[in-house]
């Protein structure tokens, strides 16, 4: 690394001084440089992945196959929670809680945004860094110790958090509520506590580094998408964050202080409590102005990557950049005004559903103009299907069919018959939960050269993305079915009901799906691993991309490029320009005398 790499980059020279002599704990584990943070955000949330799709595996099974004894169940889960084999129904509850919070917040929140924001944006918008490499490397860090939080609740003798993902009082205001309201509970709180602090910190310095440290003539219309989705999805999270850590709060005060924020007129076992005045509706209220923005905050960074890869992979420009931009600032602020549609059933007044409904109906627009603009970007353009290009197409796919349901649970009169349902769960988790995933996986198989300078096999990844998307929907479609005919969530056997008899070769069907799904994820994960060490070298610029983060070297470096920071000269899509004799013109190629500025 030259003397000069640091010389125009202000209060630099001490840290390039450091760099020359960094040791394995300097430069692997309390490491300030972006490239590594995300790399470490990335592995981490790959492990509570693995915990949490484990997790979601056993209750599926419980579910296909109730009463059944599985010599698993009894391994992983002890005579406690599992006597010879079969599932207690309070583990059931825990493991729907813990597989819910790990997925929303430890893989796609953190897969996402910590992985991905932390390595292109530095990249993309031509900085050393971020604006603060110590505090990013503290918000990794309080990521990790939440996360360790939450693994460790689920070794108290009660059993973890087991009031489902939302934690609704009085379950989890109320210790001795049920076993898992105890210190698993407590836990949770504390670990979220955790998270929230981490997740601020990391998106305050996303929002920074966007604002003060493009490189020349990178002007906000010059951005990425990938760069615009990250900047607002960190705003959202700095907006809406905050309102869940207060729920939080009064939720520890409710649980240890004697206080009753939420809790009013409640009777345990024939004896009456002594609390008084609260509401539980106050804190569906706390807690879903930031659960509705969290789903776009996992799945508009999800929507940039997607973006990025479509257009390179069609090589030919994003279709209505602007209209994509308009779109994302669109659903930022809507996303903020619709959480009520969580709580039509709260008792909420008609009126006021009905603007939730309006509200809630409305953020179609923004997202229907971004599906159309992914789709006449794909339209004749020369297509490159490699499994980054097969996972973004995927994800389009995915979003359509999860956002059309999400008309009929937008309305309150017809949100009404289907709450609660199996219906809600297949809505979401093809919207957010696989959608962000496919955006997840297909910014690996991208990005994966430039964060670890080899490349994936191929066709390992084109296994793994055609089982997986079977898979997906096999296990989510028919559960739009049994939603309808009634059947209830969260219920860890439905043999009570001869009602709901007919649909038990339904979940066994999905199980099924689960299973072969979740094993072929192992394909993913010995590509991933395998190829860090054994991977083919990667070129500079292996997909002929037009962005910055391909114009610096293989070898990482701390401060990204060695000696000058390229200059920016046109917008980051133009591939298939006429002026040009090559298919794709990276922005830091000057513009030639009398070439036009591409409108967009």
């Amino acid at each position: 690394m030259s003397a000069e790499a640091h010389g125009h980059d202000h209060g630099h020279d001490h840290e390039h001084e450091h760099h020359h002599k960094d040791t394995f704990i300097t430069k692997y584990i309390f490491s300030i440089d972006h490239k590594m943070i995300a790399k470490q955000y990335l592995i981490t949330g790959i492990v509570m992945g693995v915990i949490g799709i484990a997790m979601s595996l056993l209750f599926r099974m419980q579910l296909a196959w109730p009463e059944e004894s599985f010599k698993i169940f009894n391994v992983l889960l002890g005579d406690k929670f599992a006597p010879d084999g079969v599932m207690a129904n309070d583990i059931y509850l825990a493991l729907v809680t813990i597989h819910g919070t790990i997925m929303v917040f430890f893989v796609l929140t953190a897969g996402l945004s910590g992985t991905f924001s932390n390595l292109l944006i530095p990249l993309q918008i031509g900085a050393r860094d971020m604006a603060s490499g110590f505090m990013n490397m503290i918000s990794y860090w309080l990521f990790f110790l939440s996360a360790v939080v939450m693994l460790c609740s689920l070794f108290v003798e009660a059993g973890p958090a087991s009031a489902g993902w939302t934690i609704y009082p009085p379950l989890s205001a109320l210790p001795q509520a049920i076993p898992g309201s105890g210190t698993g509970m407590t836990l949770w709180l504390v670990s979220m506590a955790i998270f929230i602090a981490s997740s601020l910190m990391g998106s305050l310095n996303y929002i920074v580094t966007v604002l003060n440290l493009r490189t020349k003539g990178m002007s906000m219309t010059r951005l990425p998408l990938t760069i615009w989705t990250f900047f607002v999805t960190a705003i959202i999270g700095v907006i809406s964050f905050p309102v869940l850590l207060s729920a939080a709060l009064l939720l520890i005060f409710d649980r240890s202080f004697g206080t009753s924020f939420f809790l009013s007129d409640i009777y345990i076992a024939g004896e009456v409590l002594h609390y008084q005045g609260g509401s539980p509706v106050l804190f569906e209220h706390l807690f879903w102005f930031l659960g509705h923005p969290e789903v776009y905050i996992v799945i508009l960074p999800a929507m940039g990557l997607v973006s990025e890869i479509m257009a390179t992979n069609a090589r030919k420009p994003i279709f209505g950049y602007r209209a994509m931009i308009m779109s994302v600032l669109a659903i930022a602020f809507l996303s903020t005004i619709v959480w009520g549609h969580h709580m039509f059933i709260s008792g909420m007044n008609p009126f006021l559903g009905s603007v939730f409904t309006f509200t809630t109906l409305l953020i179609a627009i923004p997202s229907a103009v971004k599906a159309f603009n992914w789709i006449t970007t794909l339209w004749k353009g020369n297509l490159q299907f490699n499994p980054a290009m097969l996972f973004s197409i995927g994800m389009v796919s995915t979003f359509i069919t999860g956002g059309l349901t999400g008309i009929i649970l937008g309305d309150s009169t017809l949100d009404i018959n289907v709450h609660d349902t199996y219906f809600v769960i297949a809505h979401f988790h093809l919207v957010m939960g696989i959608s962000a995933l496919y955006g997840m996986f297909a910014g690996i198989y991208h990005w994966f050269p430039k964060m670890y300078g080899r490349m994936l096999n191929k066709n390992l990844g084109y296994i793994h993305f055609w089982v997986t998307a079977v898979c997906a929907y096999g296990v989510f479609f028919p559960m739009h079915f049994i939603g309808l005919a009634g059947l209830p969530r969260r219920y860890y056997t439905n043999t009570n009901f001869p009602l709901f008899d007919d649909l038990q070769n339904v979940n066994v069907l999905i199980t099924t799906f689960a299973l072969v799904g979740g094993a072929f994820q192992l394909v993913f994960l010995y590509n991933f691993f395998s190829s860090i060490f054994y991977g083919k070298k990667a070129t500079q610029n292996p997909w002929k991309s037009t962005t910055l983060e391909w114009t610096t070297p293989v070898e990482h470096i701390h401060g990204n490029w060695p000696g000058e920071i390229p200059h920016v000269y046109r917008w980051p899509y133009d591939y298939s320009n006429p002026n040009h004799d090559v298919d794709f013109v990276p922005q830091n190629v000057p513009m030639k005398e009398g070439e036009e500025v591409l409108h967009h």
